[in-house]
């Protein structure tokens, strides 16, 4: 059997946009990511071609439920340990700090959240190598100002990184 070398960084990755689902719990907000269906217009929204500023009823967004990271963390942690990881990569949701992505003050029910996911890294020996947007815009800064085209998003980004930097 093969072993590792000493120091070899053994571990896996998510998205939080991929994973967490609960796109509307703990005062999270919509993102870019949550306006993309399954099905046959999901590539068109995917590459810009087709706009989408609001969720239509008739379809399904895999961004909404994911894996249920956002629920299930604990055990998916747990899992990881099992399979002897070392380090864990993901990101962060812009939008479940800064629900609309220009707030002054962070959510706090997010801020929450993503420390229990860290101390939960901690308990089990494992080191969180964090993402801080993963494709992941929150959609208000989408609409009211352009997304990155807009040269005040560098300053909302900044506040998001900050407080990421100080909370965690």
């Amino acid at each position: 059997m093969s072993v590792f070398p000493e120091g070899f960084l053994w571990g896996g990755a998510l998205a939080a946009n991929q994973s967490e689902g609960a796109f509307r719990e703990g005062g999270k907000g919509l993102t870019t990511v949550d306006m993309i269906p399954h099905g046959e217009h999901r590539m068109a929204v995917k590459l810009g071609l087709e706009k989408r500023f609001q969720l239509r009823d008739d379809e399904f967004y895999p961004s909404h439920e994911a894996t249920d990271f956002y629920h299930r963390y604990k055990e998916d942690i747990a899992l990881m340990a099992e399979m002897g990881f070392k380090v864990f990569r993901t990101s962060i949701a812009w939008s479940r700090l800064f629900p609309q992505g220009d707030e002054l003050t962070p959510n706090q029910q997010g801020i929450a959240f993503y420390r229990s996911v860290f101390e939960e890294c901690k308990k089990y020996g494992i080191e969180p190598l964090v993402t801080l947007c993963h494709f992941d815009v929150p959609m208000h800064l989408v609409t009211e100002y352009g997304s990155w085209r807009n040269r005040k998003l560098v300053e909302f980004f900044s506040r998001y990184a900050r407080t990421c930097f100080e909370a965690f």
